[in-house]
């Protein structure tokens, strides 16, 4: 089989994602960790919690939405459920299932959190773009979901994050 190296624009289209990613993924972490004391992952899960009904999601679905493993989501989780931002519910519909629940607390951080990370995130993105570029990020990054998650294919992809079985299992 023959590599298809990137082309010079791929080349630099690319290093210039992996350097914007890794940007942005410091500069919010660094500000939930001065503000809030947890990291971005966390944020995020108090913040899908938060736009759920009742506030509460399966686990399973959690990872799901967040692209991670559902080992890393359990020891995320986990921390949250000791500071008492989150508890975890068995699921009332399968046995073998947790529900996350955010708290009355978690979501009272979530509320003093989210208007710094809402000027973070606009400060080190949409105030530079246009509205076209906004559309067009939206368009490129669903794009790349996509083709990664295999929809185009109708597969059923095992090897996703969420769907990952852990090796401590």
């Amino acid at each position: 089989m023959t590599t298809r190296w990137l082309s010079p624009a791929e080349q630099r289209a690319w290093r210039s994602y992996v350097s914007a990613s890794s940007l942005l993924e410091d500069t919010i972490d660094r500000r939930l960790q001065a503000e809030a004391g947890m990291p971005h992952l966390y944020y995020s899960i108090l913040a899908m919690l938060s736009e759920a009904p009742d506030r509460r999601l399966r686990m399973t679905e959690l990872a799901e939405i967040l692209k991670i493993t559902r080992s890393r989501l359990t020891y995320a989780v986990t921390r949250l459920e000791n500071d008492g931002a989150v508890q975890r519910e068995g699921c009332p519909t399968d046995k073998r299932g947790h529900v996350a629940v955010l708290t009355d607390e978690g979501m009272a951080l979530l509320e003093r959190t989210a208007p710094g990370h809402v000027e973070t995130v606009r400060a080190a993105i949409f105030d530079h773009l246009t509205p076209e570029q906004v559309g067009q990020l939206e368009e490129i990054c669903e794009s790349i979901a996509r083709a990664i998650q295999g929809e185009n294919s109708g597969a059923c992809r095992e090897d996703l994050p969420w769907r990952r079985r852990s090796s401590t299992s």
